[in-house]
C-alpha cells in the first residue's frame, strides 16, 4: 500500500495545470494537479473522465452551461462532451483517465 498526501502531491507540483501520474488503479491513472484561478480551454475526450475536486473549488463549463464543482464533490465529463475550466477556479484536482491518455 503506498500512501499519499495529495494536497502536499499537488502544492509541490512546479506548474500549474500540468497533471502527474500518482498511481495506477485497473486499467486507468490517477492524476492530480493544481489550479490557480486562470481558466483552462474546452476538451472533448473520446471516454470518461473523472474530476475530483480535492481542495478549493472548479468551475466546468459543460456545453453552455456553468456547472460548480466543490471541494469534496466529482464530476464525471462523459466521452465527446466539451468541457473547460472557467476562471475561478483553484486548489487541488484528481482526474482519473484511462491509461495511455
Amino acid at each position: 500500500m503506498t500512501h499519499i498526501s495529495l494536497n502536499d502531491t499537488a502544492e509541490n507540483l512546479p506548474d500549474f495545470w500540468k497533471s502527474v501520474v500518482i498511481g495506477q488503479s485497473g486499467n486507468c491513472n490517477i492524476k492530480i494537479l493544481k489550479m490557480d484561478g486562470r481558466p483552462y480551454p474546452d476538451e472533448t475526450h473520446d471516454y470518461n473522465e473523472t474530476l475530483i475536486v480535492i481542495k478549493g473549488q472548479m468551475r466546468l463549463v459543460v456545453d453552455t452551461e456553468l456547472v460548480q464543482v466543490s471541494e469534496g464533490e466529482m464530476y464525471l465529463a462523459l466521452a465527446g462532451v466539451p468541457h473547460a475550466v472557467a476562471e475561478g477556479s483553484y486548489g487541488t484536482l484528481m482526474i482519473i483517465d484511462p491509461i495511455g491518455n
